[in-house]
């Protein structure tokens, strides 16, 4: 029973690894090119420690006084019926048509 929790222990950690190499943009990988390292990866165990120490980029520190919220989204279009001055309008040009 111990043997088949540390297997699927040790192949959640390798998948772990392996899909956060494969989503880590080429750009902010350290030491080894993206590629090299989905090989390396593939080493059981030892690759995803490797992944982990020396590839992985390294997040940025927080700083006192930054925002972590995201900006609010921009407000979303309206319809003309939304529009009260639209709408104004349009009762101006019905009461003129009559």
């Amino acid at each position: 029973m111990a043997n088949v929790v540390v297997g699927l222990a040790l192949l959640a950690f390798w998948l772990y690894c392996l899909f956060d190499v494969i989503t880590t943009p080429p750009e902010i990988v350290r030491t080894l090119p993206k590629a090299a390292w989905v090989l390396v990866v593939m080493i059981p165990a030892m690759g995803g420690v490797l992944w982990l120490l020396a590839g992985r980029p390294v997040p940025e520190p927080i700083t006192p006084g930054q925002n972590l919220l995201p900006s609010p989204p921009p407000p979303a279009p309206r319809g003309p019926d939304d529009d009260p001055d639209f709408l104004r309008s349009l009762e101006r040009k019905l009461r003129e048509e009559d």
